[in-house]
This record gives C-alpha cells, sequence and structure tokens, in this order.
C-alpha cells in the first residue's frame, strides 16, 4: 500500500471525525478492511466525478455511525447487557425470490426486521427520537425516488419500502467488510480481499449495532437476510450460533445472469466504462464461492435449513411460509397471515420482462453447469 492510498483513508477518518467531534471508533477491526476498500477504489475504480464524491460520502458515513455508536455505548454501556438473538436468517443464492419473502416475513410485528430506514442511518437509536425516526423515514422514501428515477428498472428488480425489511449489508459496511461496496464500485482487488477476509470481527460487531437498533424498540429477537451470508456461514455461526436458515433455491441459469445484470445497473449508477463480462466473472467467482462453502457447511449442518424453491414460493407463498413457521415453531396468527396477504395485494409481481442475455455477462449453459452442477445435483427438485 503506497503512502498516497494510506493517506487517502486516513483522510477520511479524520474528515468523520471532525464532522462529529469523536475520536473513538472502538475496537479496531475495521482499518484493514477501508484501506483494502480505498485503495482498489484509488487503483481499480471507474468513477463518475460524481460517483467519487458519493464514494467518499459512503465511507464517511459509515465512520460516522461507527463513531456515534462507540460514544452511545460509553454513555450507555448497559446496552451490551441485552439479550439479542438472530433466530431466523435468510440465505442462498440473490434472485431467488428472497426479497419478496423477507417483505412477507416483515408482516410479523412479533420478531424484529431490520428496517430500511434505520440499517444506512442506525444512530441515533430508533425510538428514541420519533420526529428524528419520521425524517429518516421520509429520507429513506426520497432516496428510493430517485434511484428509480435514475433506472426505472430497478423498481422491477429490486423493490424496496422505507419501512420494510432490508438486507443487512450496511451493518457489515461499519467494519468494512460488505458486499455493499462490491455493488456500487468497481473494486476488484477489494472483492477478492473480501472473499478470504476473516468475517467473525465484523459479525461481532454486527451484534453490537443489533443491540443499539433494539434499545428502545424490540423485540430482540431478530429476522434477518443477505445472500452475503452464504459465503460465510462458518464465521456467523461462531457469533450467533443460535440461527437457523431459510434458504430460497432458483436454477442458475436463471440466477447468475439476472445477478449480472443487476450488478451491472447499479455499478452504473457511480461508474463508467463498465464491462458486462467482467461483472459476470466477477458473480461467477462470488456466487461460484458461496457455493462451495454453503455445500460444506451444509454437510454439517442440515438440519438448521429449511429449503424454499422459487417455482413452489411464487404459486403459494402463504402456503411455503406456513411450512417455515411450523418448522420453526411458531404461530402463524390469522392478523399476520392477513397483513402478509395484503402486502402481496399491495405489491403484485409486475411481470416486467427483463430484456439481457446470458452471453452478454459471458455466460453459458456449459461454463454454468460446470461450475454450478453440483448445486443443480444437490437441489435440483427445489429448481
Amino acid at each position: 500500500m503506497t503512502p498516497a492510498m494510506t493517506d487517502h483513508a486516513d483522510e477520511l477518518v479524520a474528515r468523520a471525525r471532525e464532522e462529529t467531534g469523536l475520536d473513538d471508533l472502538g475496537e479496531d477491526t475495521w482499518s484493514e478492511g477501508l484501506h483494502e476498500l480505498v485503495r482498489s477504489a484509488d487503483t481499480d475504480g471507474r468513477y463518475t466525478d460524481m460517483g467519487r464524491m458519493s464514494f467518499e460520502t459512503e465511507i464517511v458515513r459509515n465512520l460516522r455511525n461507527r463513531l456515534l455508536i462507540e460514544q452511545l455505548y460509553a454513555h450507555h454501556p448497559e446496552i451490551d447487557d441485552q439479550d439479542c438473538e438472530v433466530e431466523l436468517l435468510g440465505v442462498g443464492f440473490p434472485r431467488t425470490g428472497s426479497t419478496a419473502l423477507a417483505a412477507l416475513l416483515g408482516e410479523d410485528h412479533r420478531v424484529r426486521h431490520l428496517r430500511m430506514w434505520e440499517a444506512g442511518d442506525p444512530m441515533p437509536p430508533p425510538g428514541l427520537s420519533p420526529a428524528d425516526d419520521e425524517q429518516r423515514i421520509a429520507a429513506g422514501r426520497a432516496r428510493i425516488e430517485m434511484q428509480d428515477m435514475m433506472e426505472p428498472r430497478f423498481k422491477s428488480m429490486l423493490p424496496q419500502s422505507a419501512t420494510g425489511p432490508l438486507e443487512d449489508h450496511d451493518l457489515l459496511g461499519i467494519s468494512f467488510q460488505s458486499q455493499h461496496f462490491i455493488a456500487m464500485s468497481w473494486v476488484p482487488t477489494y472483492a477478492d480481499w473480501f472473499l478470504h477476509c476473516d468475517m467473525v470481527p465484523a459479525y461481532r460487531y454486527e451484534r453490537r449495532v443489533l443491540k443499539v437498533l433494539q434499545w428502545k424498540q424490540g423485540p430482540t429477537r431478530w429476522w434477518l437476510k443477505s445472500p452475503t451470508h452464504s459465503l460465510f456461514l462458518a464465521a456467523r455461526e461462531q457469533v450467533f450460533p443460535e440461527t437457523r436458515y431459510v434458504m430460497t433455491h432458483r436454477d442458475v441459469s436463471k440466477v447468475l445472469p439476472s445477478v449480472a445484470d443487476l450488478y451491472t445497473v447499479m455499478l452504473s449508477f457511480m461508474n463508467e466504462g463498465i464491462d458486462p463480462v467482467a461483472v459476470g466473472a466477477l458473480n461467477m467467482d462470488q456466487w461460484g464461492t458461496a457455493l462451495d462453502r454453503m455445500l460444506a457447511f451444509r454437510d454439517t449442518h442440515d438440519e438448521q435449513f429449511f429449503d424454499m424453491g422459487f417455482t413452489g414460493f411464487q404459486a403459494d407463498p402463504i402456503g411455503q411460509i406456513r411450512g417455515l413457521y411450523e418448522w420453526l415453531g411458531r404461530e402463524l396468527t390469522p392478523e399476520v397471515e392477513a397483513r402478509m396477504e395484503a402486502w402481496r395485494e399491495d405489491n403484485p409481481r409486475d411481470g416486467a420482462r427483463h430484456d439481457y442475455r446470458a452471453e452478454e455477462f459471458g455466460l453459458d449453459d456449459a461454463s454454468l453447469e460446470a461450475r454450478f452442477g453440483a448445486y443443480r445435483a444437490r437441489f435440483g427438485p427445489l429448481l
């Protein structure tokens, strides 16, 4: 790492400290990821001028959140005494129906879900100031509107609500170990580092953030989801041994081209000259590695998984969810089921066609079968 690259990362740290007037970033489990990310951005990045500004703003936002969280713990150490249990975690490949599943499960208010408006801005703790919460909800809605205006296809590709569940990328981003950065910036060097980093410290800090989020707004039992965790199940189990998993499935011939298309769209917001074939290769590497690790983890933890196929979920989502609740030993009450049905009516499948071909991303049936044949062999009936 050259001194100039080190200085750039350190400049962003200094900026966050100056903006907050705070100094303590807690245990140093964040600096390696930060420096790897900034180094990759400075050497590999293809930012537009606005993209570069947005990247730096994102880095400072995560540092600011960490500074504020550590200040809160200094004033209220009792936050750490809370119980905090991640009972259920959604895993599997992206583009397998997991977003719709999370939205439906989010209608069960007896468990805690990570809401979009609080994920990227966890401070102050939700429930401490209703006026501040409303302000963040409004800001979340504005972000979604801007996103949909910049890329109209995005709404059908990844439907979101400011008050609905969101993947926990932002919580891991506070430690600079998050796939979120790979989807917003062209940082292949960081992506390779990320695949092989030690995620245990990041997961420990995630639990620390979850305790902040539940402090004034419980419950203390969480249901979370993110395909990223498929890469790091062994590390996550060290921190969250209580977790059970719902894994969504779909044939990779549909998944990988769709993921590559989504990444290409997301990368286009801040970058120029993005090569779809390179994006396809990046995703083959990321999700191929996820497959290998996930299958190895399931060899010794298969009883902790509930499997849900895309076709079955699309045909009868509530029926599939009833099976999940029965497996968990939880009651799906009529009230919760009615809210789930209302969400379905308010969010019908739009039937939008996504005009892309696997070949645009350097993908074909032969390469997908070679890399993901073991997945098809093991879970074929669900695909």
